[in-house]
Order: C-alpha cells, then sequence, then structure tokens
C-alpha cells in the first residue's frame, strides 16, 4: 500500500479506541494495518477500520482476543473446517452475553433510581 489509507491516530479518533489499544492489537495479530508510509507509519485501509469496529463491538460483551481472532478467522475463511459452527457458537454467545448486560444495565439503572431518591 502506498501513502494511502488512514494513520494510526486517525484510526483511533474515529473508533474511539486508544493508539495503544490499536498498537496491541496488531501486536497480538487480531487486526493489522494493510500497509505501512515509507516512513513506517501504520496506515489502515477500510476494511481493516470495518474490522476494528467489529470487535469494538464484541468488547462489551467480554470476549476474550482469542475468541476473536477465532471469529475474524472464521468470518475471513468462511469455507474452512469449523468456521461455520465457529461463527453459530459465537453467535448463540454473544445473544447469551447480551441478556447478561442487559440484565446488568437494569440493575445500575434501578441502583441510580435509588441514589437519586436519596
Amino acid at each position: 500500500m502506498e501513502d494511502s489509507g488512514m494513520r494510526i491516530g486517525e484510526v483511533a479518533e474515529r473508533t474511539g479506541l486508544s493508539v495503544r489499544t490499536l498498537r496491541h492489537y496488531d501486536e497480538v495479530g487480531v487486526v493489522s494495518p494493510s500497509g505501512y508510509t515509507p516512513g513506517g507509519f501504520r496506515l489502515y485501509s477500510g476494511d481493516d477500520i470495518e474490522r476494528i469496529m467489529l470487535i469494538r463491538r464484541m468488547k462489551p460483551l467480554e470476549f476474550t482476543l482469542e475468541e476473536m481472532r477465532g471469529f475474524l478467522d472464521a468470518v475471513d475463511h468462511p469455507d474452512t473446517p469449523g468456521a461455520r459452527k465457529t461463527i453459530a457458537l459465537i453467535r448463540a454467545e454473544a445473544a447469551t452475553r447480551l441478556e447478561k448486560l442487559r440484565r446488568r444495565v437494569g440493575y445500575a439503572e434501578e441502583f441510580l433510581r435509588l441514589v437519586e431518591d436519596l
């Protein structure tokens, strides 16, 4: 990739993630930039940003980086053995975790109402 794409600071601003988090994702192989400038700066494509946003959406559901990587590998290669099963398992787990999260938000809202009445 030539000097086209977004630099890491721009991606951090757009995604709401920190530069440190984006670097960590690159180091552990969850999402890496598609290219680099001649000076060695990371450059992220639109597809890279979509992948980062998918990861960001998984974070509140507390998926591990390993689970995210496995899911993304399955999405990237849906015809490989086990990919559809991985996607189905993550889908089911996401639904379960979302329900737990909704319940926790409900408790937090109840608490806030109680505190406001003090």
